[in-house]
């Protein structure tokens, strides 16, 4: 079959691997349908990090299943599904405590495991969940991404008629947007640095939109927000920008939920740093999609958000390529040299 390996920093082949094959009871065979390129798969490709080299990456994915092994009851082939791409190692304090996200020894597909950049994937069937027959294969493959989302929100004590400012707007800002309104936001301000972000995110739900390279952006939504501010401040961004913007928009006593991973140091000017102290400011972390029991009901909350329309994904996709074509690509999302959001594969 073909796959797209990472070898090193910029080096991925799209190449002839061995087809996975059915070895233990639990286990299941996927063909790929669709592959969403995620931002940590193109950091990945630019920098590594945590990786092994000539692995296949990726794993924002939904398919098919051709062929499950003897133990596996609740699956069957020709099944459409998705699959959640972390493995936490069931055995470590947090994991005995229920917190999987917080696992010492967690490993995921695409960075430890043989991931879904390929026509075939094999999983155990804990990760495997099934689709609606209702729901296609590009929504599906978003399903990943808004669980982290979901179990963002879920670390924090949004309520109904709270306002919300969204701190950039790649995938996760976009669909924090739409998910903000699902637990109760009465408002939603959405922040980047692009315009075409921002009228995507206007698109999906955003109440207001402020381009942050704008001198007058903070005078602005102050004055929307009678100078106060908003109750919840979620950063996606992970840029040392998009953090200290984040704390100077926070109501007093606010949070501020991170879900934007950064890639590189972070330090921040001493008048926002004060901002969570002189504020009162509750700063929450959140790490993946996943809790207990496992994967964590984050996932069927979004299949259930997504497939009845509430949270919408179509204008979030700015290009579809093949698994063929994406090792041209790759160089162009890592120098941004190409505008998107979300880059689909399609691969069978």
């Amino acid at each position: 079959m073909k796959a797209l390996n990472l070898y090193g920093k910029q080096d991925a082949r799209y190449e002839e691997v061995e087809l996975p094959v059915i070895e233990n009871d639990d286990d299941v065979l996927i063909k790929v349908q669709i592959a969403g390129i995620c931002g940590s798969d193109i950091s990945r490709f630019g920098k590594i990090g945590s990786y092994n080299p000539g692995l296949t990456w990726g794993h924002e994915f939904s398919g098919i299943i051709s062929a499950v092994g003897k133990s596996v009851s609740l699956l069957k082939e020709s099944d459409r599904v998705i699959v959640c791409p972390c493995f936490p190692c069931n055995q470590c304090e947090f994991c005995q405590q229920g917190s999987f996200s917080k696992c010492t020894h967690l490993q995921v597909l695409g960075g430890h495991k043989k991931g879904a950049f390929a026509e075939y994937i094999k999983v155990p069937s804990a990760n495997v969940i099934k689709i609606p027959a209702t729901m296609d294969f590009e929504t599906a493959s978003f399903v990943e991404p808004s669980s982290v989302v979901v179990h963002g929100y879920n670390q924090i004590n949004i309520k109904a008629g709270h306002r919300v400012a969204v701190v950039g707007c790649g995938t996760i800002g976009l669909l924090a947007v739409q998910w903000a309104k699902v637990f109760g936001a009465y408002e939603v301000h959405a922040f980047d640095t692009d315009d075409r972000k921002l009228d995507i995110a206007r698109l999906t739900g955003a109440d207001h939109t402020f381009n942050v390279s704008e001198e007058a952006f903070l005078q602005k939504f102050m004055a929307l927000t009678n100078n106060g501010g908003v109750e919840v401040v979620v950063e996606s961004s992970g840029s040392t920008a998009g953090i200290a913007n984040a704390l100077s928009l926070a109501k007093k006593g606010g949070c501020v939920l991170l879900l934007g991973i950064p890639y590189g140091d972070v330090a921040l000017p001493r008048e926002n740093f004060e901002k969570i102290i002189r504020n009162e400011l509750t700063l929450s972390g959140s790490w993946n999609s996943i809790s207990t029991p496992f994967p964590g009901s984050e996932w069927q909350t979004s299949l259930k958000y997504m497939n009845n329309g509430m949270i919408v994904v179509k204008p979030l996709i700015t290009q579809r390529i093949t698994l063929q074509q994406a090792p041209a690509l790759f160089p162009k999302l890592y120098s941004r040299e190409v505008f998107f959001i979300k880059v689909l594969m399609k691969i069978a």
